[in-house]
């Protein structure tokens, strides 16, 4: 019984912890590292070694995690990352660990403690930032990637780390109990010269690269043929377990292994089907860690140590934080990015617990020490999620109206004022220049100004919620202004103040979907269209003639579609109200299930027309 009770307790405590967190925008994270302090220090379901062994065995989501990562990157990705994986990425571990180190060595430590104390803390989590970024969508931005290349090679750099820690040893081994980090086993090379040990790690990932291409490539050709979906997951999995045990006993970071093994498969027809099989497992395991972090965490040391730790925690991220934002400044990332990039690498991250562990086994710190440590990395793991949230919810917003440099200067106004060029204001805005209309399109992306002013497009850098810039694009004398934001809230809140200050000006807005069309209407928009919608009605037409539908057959469909959900916008409007209460719900069904009769009355009144005339149908030439 008592497995299947730890498994009801940890089980229990991740569904009710993160779905709170994510019902209060707290995100997994922090539900998952809340989790581990209810059932650990708080109620003490678990606690001890137990946690230790929870730790070591959740430690594999790690694993996973970079497998993945490594699964979509190619080679080529990799070469073009180059300059920010050593540049970017090496100029943070090296300040950050010259920074770290003499802070250490300024409160009394020897050098050679205050370099393994720098260099450890110099790493942060993978696990927290990468899973974070995911959530958020922010992984294709400038902050994102920049992020992501410094953890690259904070992992690539655990290698050399873990070999310099033995020589930086000057008292005896110090075993490290449960209560601390977790003791470092010896590998198959131990007592072997050093440049054995090199020759035989090169040789081991040599082979890890030529059995990727040669051997696991045409292995999971034979399983896909079984058409066995448990076996191909099994054989993912394998592969994962496989490369880190391999890389593990040659004395070289397990993750790192996994990370390989994904880089040789990332070229592989398999690399999608791996990727889907193995991802349960990777979020499963990384919830499991951060419940063990948090389920880790010594209150009573804490307490004692309370001032020491916290200022230990805050003096990480502080010196952390101010090196980021500095190489964020000299690699020119955008304003917003800096702030993302400074914020959410500050911490401290899982190869601490692995690397301090390694520290006090070999002598190079003191036992009690790494105790203290390894809680103030908890802690800084801990306030990491609270740093993503101070920056989305009041760094961002004040970043994104802040411009990285001076709006345009708009030198002639325009009849027509674009606010966005993005997908649907670079359509607008060629079709009212090829009718010969004087536009002027505004939008804050630098990039993609410099690219339409290319294509002849008259676009401005700027800001389009500013009201100076408005009134400097000649919102004054314009007939039209088009309302194409991205962001639903600051569309919304634009059109209000044009439509409060010109209201002679018309406003054309985009509208995100239903529900956005009447808060649009309510601040003072003229004509408003759902952005998705005619497109969505177009692909319903191809597809309903994919399917061997007549051609007049599947408009008159669309065309009964249309006019029923025109309707459908015109009733509901009455119960919307700001929100969906219960009597617009009702209502929501009541129009399906006319809908319903609609399509019904529709297919008997063209009965004389076949539904089913030829197949394939026309292609989209002859359609023309």
């Amino acid at each position: 019984m008592g497995f299947f009770q730890d498994a009801f307790i940890y089980l229990l405590a991740a569904v009710v912890a993160v779905t709170a967190s994510h019902r209060l925008g707290l995100g997994s994270v922090l539900g998952y590292l809340f989790a581990g302090i209810a059932i650990g220090p708080v109620l003490g379901y678990v606690g001890g070694s137990e946690t230790e062994s929870v730790k070591h065995f959740a430690e594999f989501g790690v694993v996973i995690m970079l497998f993945l990562i490594g699964l979509e990157l190619e080679p080529q990705m990799i070469w073009r990352l180059r300059w920010q994986l050593l540049g970017l990425g090496g100029l943070q571990v090296a300040l950050t660990t010259a920074a770290l180190t003499g802070a250490a060595m300024a409160v009394g430590f020897t050098w050679q403690a205050a370099l393994v104390i720098g260099m450890t803390l110099a790493l942060s989590s993978t696990a927290i930032v990468l899973q974070t970024l995911n959530e958020k969508g922010w992984m294709r931005s400038r902050g994102g990637q920049s992020s992501f290349s410094v953890l690259l090679f904070q992992d690539i750099s655990v290698i050399p780390m873990l070999a310099i820690l033995p020589l930086l040893a000057v008292g005896d081994p110090i075993p490290v109990d449960g209560a601390g980090a977790p003791a470092v086993h010896g590998n198959m090379l131990d007592g072997f010269p050093g440049w054995f040990q090199t020759l035989v790690i090169v040789a081991t990932i040599a082979a890890i690269i030529l059995a990727g291409r040669f051997l696991v490539r045409p292995a999971f050709r034979l399983i896909a043929a079984s058409r066995m979906r448990e076996l191909f997951t099994a054989a993912a999995l394998l592969i994962v377990v496989s490369t880190a045990l391999l890389m593990d006993l040659v004395g070289v970071s397990a993750a790192l292994g996994a990370f390989l093994a994904g880089v040789v498969l990332s070229t592989s027809e398999y690399r999608h089907a791996i990727e889907s099989d193995i991802e349960p497992f990777k979020g499963l395991l990384l919830g499991l860690f951060f419940i063990s972090v948090g389920a880790g965490i010594d209150f009573q040391l804490l307490f004692s140590e309370f001032l020491v730790i916290i200022g230990i925690a805050l003096g990480i991220i502080l010196v952390k934080a101010l090196v980021l934002l500095a190489l964020a400044g000299i690699f020119r990332l955008p304003w917003q990015d800096t702030w993302m990039f400074g914020l959410g690498l500050a911490q401290s991250g899982e190869f601490a617990f692995v690397l301090f562990g390694f520290a006090g086994s070999s002598g190079a710190l003191a036992g009690s020490l790494v105790e203290v440590l390894i809680l103030a990395v908890a802690v800084t793991m801990l306030l990491t999620p609270l740093l993503f949230i101070l920056f989305e919810r009041y760094v961002a917003p004040r970043t994104v109206s802040s411009v990285a440099r001076p709006a345009d200067e708009i030198p002639e106004p325009g009849t027509i004022v674009i606010a966005g060029v993005g997908r649907v204001g670079q359509i607008i805005a060629r079709l009212m220049m090829a009718e010969g209309y004087k536009i002027v399109v505004l939008d804050h992306d630098p990039n993609l100004v410099e690219r339409m002013r290319q294509t002849g497009v008259h676009s401005y850098y700027g800001d389009a919620t500013r009201p100076d810039l408005l009134e400097a694009a000649g919102l004054g004398e314009a007939q039209v202004f088009v309302a194409a934001l991205d962001d639903q809230g600051q569309q919304t809140a634009m059109v209000r103040h044009v439509a409060e200050h010109y209201p002679k000006c018309r406003i054309v807005a985009r509208a995100f979907d239903r529900h956005h069309l009447y808060e649009l209407e309510n601040a003072g928009a003229h004509a408003i269209e759902r952005e998705a919608f005619e497109g969505a009605l177009s692909l319903g037409k191809r597809t309903l003639r994919e399917l061997g539908l007549h051609p007049f057959r599947a408009e008159q469909k669309v065309r009964a579609f249309r006019r029923h959900d025109m309707q459908t916008v015109d009733v509901l409007r009455d119960y919307w109200a700001g929100g969906m209460g219960k009597k617009y719900l009702n209502a929501v069904r009541e129009r399906l299930d006319e809908l319903m009769q609609v399509m019904r009355s529709d297919r008997i009144a063209g009965k004389n027309m076949p539904d089913r005339e030829w197949s394939p149908p026309p292609s989209e030439d002859s359609e023309r």
